[in-house]
């Protein structure tokens, strides 16, 4: 039998990384033994459903590489299915209609099913002696147009949250009444923070879209989801999606919850960074600079992937480049005060900056090995130590007082913005 899954969201919010993790283990399931990928929008909450939450769950799937092969489908748009299926039991006397709503009635019984995590489960019936199906509203209940849903579109294999080990029995009892096969079961492990309390927003739940926003690459968060309850064992770590689903396996996913770890999400996303191809992420860095309005659309591509080049081995996320790295692209130059204090405004240090660009102004060439021959030769002449006026020029033309190497970023700013920053370090900040 072919493998088929689904992601069934329901659009009353943003798609959080719980959520997100659950459609990429059924991805890399259904990937892995070459079957289907279904998506279904639970969307009957007809109050609480947003199209915005809808247009957001397809775009943060699409950021993380999940394309489905059928769907989506719209609970909204099967109603008629569901009445079908509720007027069958009605007719069959299994169930009976109270006011408006259908409503089944379960009998006292053992609810026995093999969870493929969890292994043997067992629940007593009496934990809900009665399931409504259709309410008076004319919509049905999840239980009942999960069911449905699931045995219509032909469903082998169900992965889904701890969270919904209570409905399972629920759902098997109707499977059972419609005359359907019910699918296999797998209940994966929640996520919780670092105190294990179950994940909040402050603590990392945040939208898919922020993590878009803020610049984990797809295939970095991808690379970290799936290791939120899973190990592809190996003590690997660092995988491609392609690899993920090569070594997807059910059987690997842990009992225990899910801790997530902020720190490994951004050590995660710095080491598919420094995989990247400096191509790509001079691409990546002309969107984010553009959409900030610090690059222009007729941008210097070999400019901006010098400075790709020179960020790659430094960045935990994009956003380290505008957080950072700024003096490449803004003016004016924002300063750090303490960097200013201790490097800047010491006696002596505005005489070496001015023999400094002095210095740099007679060279014909920027390159950085000829800026860095310039500076260490003043550094000699002048009998300093090499940080006396390393450190202040670092501040001067970065504002910062830790840099990537200096003569590197000094070559790619040019010689007429260094001249001009160890101009104004030299002459402005000594009285601020």
């Amino acid at each position: 039998m072919s493998v088929r899954v689904r992601f069934a969201p329901s659009p009353t919010g943003t798609l959080h990384v719980g959520s997100a993790r659950t459609a990429l283990f059924n991805w890399l399931y259904a990937k892995h033994h070459g079957g289907t990928f279904i998506l279904r929008i639970e969307d009957t909450d007809q109050k609480r459903s947003d199209p915005a939450f809808v247009d957001d769950i397809l775009k943060s799937l699409a950021y993380l590489g999940i394309v489905a092969d059928e769907g989506p489908y719209f609970q909204s748009r099967r109603l008629d299915l569901y009445r079908q299926y509720a007027q069958q039991l009605l007719a069959e006397g299994k169930a009976v209609q109270e006011d408006s709503a259908v409503v089944f009635p379960v009998s006292p019984r053992q609810v026995r099913f093999t969870d493929l995590i969890h292994g043997d489960i067992t629940v007593d019936t009496t934990l809900f002696e009665r399931l409504v199906l259709m309410k008076s509203d004319g919509l049905p209940t999840y239980n009942f147009a999960c069911v449905v849903d699931d045995a219509a579109m032909r469903i082998t294999h169900i992965i889904r949250g701890d969270d919904h080990i209570a409905n399972t029995p629920k759902q098997l009892v109707l499977y059972e009444a419609l005359g359907f096969q019910p699918p296999a079961f797998t209940h994966i492990p929640l996520i919780v923070s670092a105190d294990r309390a179950r994940l909040s927003k402050r603590q990392g739940a945040t939208s898919v879209n922020e993590y878009r926003t803020v610049g984990y690459l797809p295939e970095a968060f991808v690379n970290y989801l799936a290791l939120l309850g899973w190990s592809p064992g190996g003590n690997k770590e660092v995988a491609s999606p392609e690899e993920l689903v090569q070594l997807f396996d059910v059987g690997r996913i842990r009992k225990a919850a899910a801790q997530f770890d902020q720190q490994k999400l951004d050590w995660l996303n710095g080491q598919h960074i420094k995989r990247a191809s400096v191509e790509r992420l001079t691409e990546l860095f002309a969107q984010r600079l553009i959409a900030k309005g610090w690059l222009s659309q007729d941008y210097d591509r070999a400019w901006l992937s010098r400075i790709a080049h020179l960020l790659q081995d430094r960045l935990h996320v994009l956003q380290d480049l505008e957080d950072e790295h700024r003096y490449f692209f803004v003016e004016p130059l924002e300063y750090e005060p303490e960097a200013v204090a201790q490097y800047v405004r010491p006696d002596g240090v505005a005489d070496h900056l001015q023999a400094l660009k002095a210095r740099l102004a007679q060279l014909p060439s920027f390159e950085t090995e000829a800026v860095e021959r310039a500076t260490r030769e003043l550094i000699a002449a002048r009998n300093l130590q090499a940080k006396d006026l390393i450190h202040p020029a670092r501040v001067a033309v970065t504002g910062r007082a830790v840099s990537p190497p200096l003569f590197g970023v000094m070559s790619i700013l040019g010689k007429d913005k260094v001249l001009s920053r160890l101009e104004y370090a030299a002459t402005q900040l000594l009285s601020r």
